[in-house]
């Protein structure tokens, strides 16, 4: 390994190293050990997690130290891996590591026999899947990017074929590999910009040259499609919601919690690092783009009646507002509003960690509903509070922290980026000036659909009766799984109370990229969370905290000196209606009915009416996505005409080629004559 740094400041790329390695061996060793479920669940698993901790301990380590940079002795002759570990590097792998160190340990609990992948396979894939997002982060040139990047998605891709009996999962997983491809192909014409014709593919190089606005243009929309497709932003963003619902729920938190902020990663890397012209008119498109997705994710959130395509759509709707942060942040940016522009760089990086542990929650918790019911359907759950207190509470911490309501994380990230959009007096641009408040309402919007969903979510499945009979027989989570979730919901709750030194944490990131940061203002201000000044706007998570605990506190006083600790248990009130059933409580459908009339230009529905001839008449309505038909199926048709024409070239005989051969030679000549 050949360091550019002196030896001394070595060490925290060192143990990453060292942590990628322990992944890939504990990968192999489920590949000896294949079949082994004890051994995979209770052994493996653990130590991957273990890892995890010490990745995370090292990136803490590394946010304020200076920029490692190293050649490995690998790759291809005269074009070696290039590897860098600067503080927008440490950021990610703090997330990889405090994400993954939960997810890991629920993973021990959850898988079973008969998922369809041997679970050492499994293991292996997972394990890959981990060191390769580790070492993409730490790639500083394009050549180790895209290799890390490739072996991410085929990795991700045969995890979410884990159970690849059944053929809407094997199509769920093609979409999305099509898709990951199809976004490689945008990052690889990116770079191949980058490098302005040098022939230098490595980072140092492309941040080096001074393109024109015109090919720096080029470049960032090729970085916004080609990291866009991976995120899931509109339009490419319907492999989400197959994945999602296709791979295994330790996956699925990973998938979302993770893998969609690594390529939020891409476009910070490429807009902020190594694009160094800035366009005003950049940070309005990712604005508008990400506001869409955002409108457009949680509306389709709030009308979903499986769980798992509803915390899709809402991880759609949160990648949509990061990267409205972002695009305020450019906006800023392109100014020289440094001030500005770290704080909504600050909002989204925030944000993407805090959506990251409770998104990650979210699925895990719905996971273990998966395997103590059976149903991943709304519409047949209910009432599992009484049966799964362990995944209820935690579930419940993660839905109010996604919901944006104090005092957990979610709503630390959404106050700020509100408050990002509504420092703009000072742009040069009168229109924009105008703009951002309206779209600072848009997010108003947006966070209280959010918390319709969240509402809808937690309580259709844990309130209420149960609408199954069989979900009186519903187990809790195991041991393991308690234990992930717990780490989750401690980080949502440690988030939410901690904002000041998660921030300061943050610094070292927006001053590398924008050249301006908070940590001096949240330092001065003590227990106050203050964005820019207190005059202005000020939250005090703590205080907050404490006024609930002496509420509740007050409140169980006051009941025990009245009643002496007497307890009566009274029906609820029937609304006159004595003989209350769980099917005349509130439904997911029932619930979502009103957005979905609100917002039917949004949908694409089908309604399917009862006929009098039915023995059970049942009127139900399917909501789709209009752009899979507006989009999706035209270019899918389109692709299979061309490929059918293609195809009349292959006649299966060896004149007609070497007739092909002979013609193509004649063209080619003619053009070289002239």
């Amino acid at each position: 390994m050949n360091s550019l740094t002196s030896p001394a400041t070595w060490v925290h790329l060192d143990w990453v190293l060292l942590v990628v390695l322990g992944w890939l061996l504990i990968g192999l060793a489920g590949v000896v050990a294949l079949r082994r479920l004890r051994f995979v669940a209770i052994v493996l698993f653990p130590a991957g997690a273990l890892l995890s901790l010490l990745l995370m301990a090292v990136a803490l380590n590394a946010m304020f130290a200076s920029a490692q940079v190293s050649v490995l002795p690998l790759g291809l002759p005269q074009l070696p891996f290039h590897l860098r570990l600067d503080s927008l590097s440490s950021f990610f792998l703090l997330l990889i590591g405090g994400v993954s160190a939960g997810v890991s340990t629920f993973a021990a609990g959850y898988f079973r026999k008969g998922e369809g992948t041997p679970p050492g396979l499994i293991c292996l894939e997972y394990h890959v899947f981990l060191a390769s997002i580790a070492l993409l982060v730490l790639a500083d040139d394009a050549y180790m990017f895209m290799v890390m990047w490739e072996t991410m998605a085929l990795s991700s891709f045969f995890l979410v074929l884990a159970n690849h009996r059944h053929a809407a999962i094997r199509q769920a997983g093609y979409l999305y590999l099509l898709v990951a491809h199809v976004g490689a192909l945008g990052i690889l014409l990116c770079f191949g910009l980058l490098q302005a014709g040098t022939g230098d593919y490595t980072f140092a190089n492309m941040r080096q040259q001074n393109l024109t606005p015109f090919w720096g243009s080029v470049a960032f929309i090729l970085a916004v499609f080609g990291f866009g497709a991976k995120a899931g932003l509109l339009p490419l963003h319907a492999w989400l919601p197959e994945a999602h619902p296709a791979a295994p729920s330790p996956f699925s938190a990973l998938m979302s919690g993770v893998m969609l902020k690594i390529a939020l990663y891409g476009i910070l890397r490429v807009s902020f690092d190594l694009l160094q012209t800035r366009l005003w008119w950049w940070g309005v498109l990712l604005m508008g783009l990400g506001l869409a997705t955002a409108l457009f994710g949680v509306v389709f959130s709030t009308v979903q009646v499986e769980m798992k395509r509803l915390l899709a759509y809402s991880s759609i709707e949160n990648i949509g507002l990061m990267c409205a942060g972002i695009g305020l942040s450019l906006l800023f940016s392109a100014y020289s509003m440094h001030a500005f522009a770290a704080l909504a760089l600050t909002a989204a990086l925030y944000h993407m960690i805090s959506h990251a542990f409770f998104k990650s929650l979210l699925f895990c918790s719905t996971g273990a509903v998966l395997h103590a019911t059976g149903e991943r359907s709304l519409g047949k759950l209910g009432g599992l509070i009484r049966y799964m207190p362990w995944v209820a509470w935690p579930t419940l911490v993660g839905a109010l922290a996604c919901a944006g309501l104090p005092p957990f994380g979610g709503f630390v990230a959404e106050w700020l980026l509100l408050q990002s959009f509504l420092f703009t007096t000072g742009l040069p641009n009168t229109s924009l000036d105008m703009l951002v408040p309206v779209m600072a309402a848009l997010i108003a919007l947006i966070a209280a659909l959010s918390g319709f969903t969240m509402v809808k979510y937690f309580g259709v499945i844990f309130l209420g009766q149960p609408r199954e009979e069989k979900l009186s027989e519903a187990h809790d989570a195991g041991s393991w799984e308690r234990l992930g979730m717990l780490w989750l919901a401690a980080g949502c709750v440690l988030l939410g109370l901690f904002p000041n030194q998660m921030i300061a944490l943050i610094d070292p990131v927006t001053r590398m990229l924008v050249h301006g940061g908070l940590a001096h203002t949240v330092a001065d201000s003590g227990w106050l969370l203050v964005p820019v000044n207190a005059e202005r706007a000020s939250y005090a998570p703590v205080v907050f905290f404490l006024g609930i605990l002496c509420t509740f506190g007050l409140s169980f006083l006051l009941v025990r000196w009245l009643y002496h600790g007497r307890l009566r248990r009274v029906p609820p009130w029937d609304c006159g209606h004595p003989w209350q059933t769980a099917r005349m409580q509130d439904t997911a459908e029932g619930f979502g009915h009103p957005i979905r009339r609100i917002f039917s230009p949004f949908f694409r529905m089908t309604k399917h009416l009862p006929s009098a001839f039915d023995t059970e008449p049942t009127y139900r309505v399917t909501v789709e996505d209009p752009l899979w038909h507006a989009l999706y199926l035209p270019l899918a048709r389109g692709v299979e005409r061309i490929s059918k024409l293609v195809g009349l070239l292959q006649q299966g005989r060896i004149a007609v080629y070497l007739m092909y051969s002979f013609a193509t030679l004649i063209v080619v000549l003619l053009l070289v004559n002239r």
